[in-house]
């Protein structure tokens, strides 16, 4: 068994607090910027450098929006079950039903490649602050858009001189007040080892979603690859299948994907009473007319499972933080925040004069953006809804369009750092379900007709004389797009091929494309570049105001969370933090959503029922940390986070340490269902270094 690397470090002098007592610590920390003094002040012990550089480079970013760790020296990845699903979906096939009967590759060679899959290490991070902030300087509006576009290419181009290996992000941080550059060394080749049975992975379904307790297997497991061959990753996480002790230090290391916790009231106002509102409506009509469709046709309910349950997913986290916001305690707490950070600059006369009211100026930009955020949504932002097939043709039409300029003058997405992920997204193959690829596109174009009217000079363009199930079937039985040698190439033959195609649905996004793009520019210069000019200046008054030791929203970009094993009690009701397969048994009734799959059924004699399955803590996590590895003091996962509790969501405009909790599926349920439920002996042994 490979020992643990000693990665933390006893302060001399301090006594080791009792953890029960210890209060949650909030905050999605940066590793450049880790508050290793408030650690060791309320716990005793802190993370060594040693411990950092370790977590970091054993931390991997996924392509899709989840977080993942090494955990062998042969590039084995711990994630989610959630996380893969997109990848089990796309292997599967009629008679391999990945997502209802599980994987597991028996040796090596049985494991499968992920289609569109990267995963991604942080290498380096640089502040590049001082080197944007002065091409921005004192510009506004279209110029300030440019200028700031334009040296984040450049830095991304100067730090990453190997495309096939390297990946260079420039990462805005506190609105404007900060800019760092992240590199990463990134494996395209990324291939699936294991993954259990849906009904095991996500037992309990949507209505346990966001709930505790759990009893979810929502584990899985990848490995990267490099010429085809495993990578060896000498930095990796120690394996430690053992029970997590309620009170024990516990961190969490991912990618949280974003919270918006320092925006301004003028900007809570625009989700609570436009963006979540219209975006619940929306999602709430797609599931029904999705579960219509896939109600009496098994293969439809096959293919359309993953869709599905991304979309009941976000309708539901995006429901909480609507309800968040509606909440009056909650709501005055933020807009107490602000009044305090107000009122301390104008209790400084220089201060006040320097900053000026920030605050106005992101009002008067979200008014612009309430006058065109209905085109914007439907003609831009969700034009297509999900469609594969709509996808791969905007890509190809806008890279195209983007790539015929210099890198500096681009739309951010489409910068010489971003095409080689692009390319393999556009060109590896999955399926195609022609189904609901009609479903979406006309589900689309009827809420764009309905949100925008018929007469809109864009809808009418649109659909002409068509219905928009009209629009939709001609569109996906005439495109030639599910073809992964068509889409190499036209992305391949740039803006001469996509002007040169046939294929009706380029030629549709092509002579749309421009109400789009418009739209795109209004943004960024009319909302974009006001907001970030006033951010960066209410980022000064912070950091005048509170100090530097702050952390900035979460951008999906690799950070860590501290916080300790913990339950909560909630009107009464005392929620303990862990859950044991007992339980799961117990819940268990044989119909959807709470059917144990056939293996686990059979092997309930073996599975000793006191053993813990999933577990809470109070570390302050996000939608992105799915996969997170959490780990005790010495680095050592013991979990991996796939849920929070219906508290946190909430969590992405400000923390409750009294409710909000993370969940994550015990490494000790994981080997309980290697060693009983499906025959993962190879993987045990591996993870055991055996």
């Amino acid at each position: 068994m490979k020992t643990k690397l000693p990665v933390t470090v006893l302060l001399a002098g301090a006594a080791l607090l009792p953890l029960t007592g210890a209060r949650a610590d909030e905050g999605m920390w940066t590793f450049d910027a880790f508050p290793s003094a408030k650690v060791a002040k309320a716990y005793g012990v802190s993370p060594s450098q040693q411990w950092l550089d370790h977590v970091r480079l054993s931390a991997l970013r996924l392509t899709g929006g989840c977080s993942s760790s090494l955990v062998s020296d042969a590039g084995l990845v711990l994630t989610n079950h959630h996380c893969v699903r997109d990848c089990a979906q796309a292997l599967s096939s009629g008679p391999a039903d990945y997502i209802a009967n599980g994987f597991l590759a028996e040796a090596i060679a049985d494991e499968k490649k992920c289609p569109g899959q990267q995963a991604e290490i942080v290498t380096a991070i640089t502040d590049v602050t001082p080197r944007v902030q002065q091409a921005v300087g004192s510009l506004a509006g279209v110029a300030l858009a440019k200028a700031r576009d334009a040296a984040t290419a450049t830095i991304e181009k100067e730090g990453c001189t190997d495309p096939a290996k390297e990946r260079c992000q420039v990462v805005t941080l506190f609105g404007g007040g900060q800019y760092k550059l992240y590199k990463y060394r990134k494996y395209s080749d990324v291939r699936l080892v294991y993954a259990p049975e849906a009904d095991a992975a996500f037992f309990g379904g949507d209505p346990d979603n966001f709930n505790f307790p759990r009893y979810d297997l929502d584990a899985a497991f990848l490995r990267i690859y490099e010429n085809g061959k495993p990578v060896a990753t000498p930095n990796h996480l120690a394996w430690a299948a053992r029970a997590p002790k309620e009170g024990e230090l516990v961190f969490v290391a991912g990618n949280p994907g974003s919270t918006q916790r320092l925006y301004t009231q003028a900007q809570f106002a625009m989700l609570r009473d436009v963006g979540l509102p219209a975006t619940e409506l929306y999602f709430a009509e797609l599931r029904g007319r999705l579960l219509a469709a896939m109600a009496t046709d098994p293969e439809k309910a096959r293919t359309g499972s993953d869709f599905l349950f991304g979309i009941e997913n976000s309708y539901k986290a995006l429901y909480g933080e609507w309800q968040a916001l509606l909440d009056p305690a909650f709501s005055a707490r933020l807009a107490a925040n602000e009044r305090d950070l107000r009122a301390k600059v104008a209790a400084d006369p220089a201060a006040a004069a320097r900053i000026g009211d920030p605050w106005g100026d992101v009002a008067k930009a979200q008014a612009v953006y309430r006058d065109f955020y209905k085109p914007y949504t439907f003609l831009e932002a969700r034009a297509g809804l999900g469609s594969d097939l709509y996808g791969y043709a905007r890509v190809l039409v806008r890279a195209a369009q983007e790539r015929s300029k210099p890198d500096a003058e681009r739309l951010r997405g489409f910068n010489d750092s971003a095409l080689p992920l692009i390319e393999k997204q556009l060109v590896d193959p999955r399926p195609i379900y022609p189904w609901l690829e009609e479903v979406t596109v006309a589900y689309w174009l009827s809420k764009t007709r309905e949100a925008l009217t018929t007469d809109a000079p864009a809808v009418k363009a649109l659909l002409g004389k068509e219905s928009p199930e009209q629009v939709a079937h001609r569109l996906i039985t005439g495109t030639s797009l599910a073809d992964p040698a068509v889409r190499k190439a036209l992305f391949e033959g740039g803006l001469p091929a996509i002007q040169a195609s046939k294929d009706p649905l380029i030629q549709y996004v092509l002579a749309h494309s421009a109400d789009g793009r418009a739209l795109v520019d209004r943004y960024r210069f009319e909302v974009q570049s006001p907001t970030i000019a006033a951010q960066s200046k209410i980022a000064q008054a912070r950091f005048a105001a509170y100090g530097t030791d702050l952390y900035p929203d979460a951008t999906f970009t690799l950070r860590l969370s501290y916080g300790t094993v913990k339950g909560w009690t909630y009107q009464g009701v005392v929620v303990p933090p862990t859950t044991q397969f007992a339980g799961m048994f117990d819940r268990a009734t044989g119909v959807d959503p709470f059917k144990l799959p056939p293996k686990v059924l059979a092997a309930r004699s073996r599975i000793d029922m006191a053993k813990t399955v999933d577990f809470t803590s109070d570390n302050d996590i996000i939608g992105g940390n799915s996969g997170s590895p959490i780990m005790d003091k010495d680095g050592a996962v013991i979990g991996a986070i796939f849920d929070g509790n219906i508290h946190s969501l909430g969590g992405a405009f400000g923390f409750d340490p009294v409710l909000n909790r993370s969940v994550a599926v015990s490494t000790v349920a994981v080997e309980e269902a290697l060693g009983k439920i499906y025959p993962g002996k190879r993987l045990l042994a591996e993870l055991h270094q055996r």
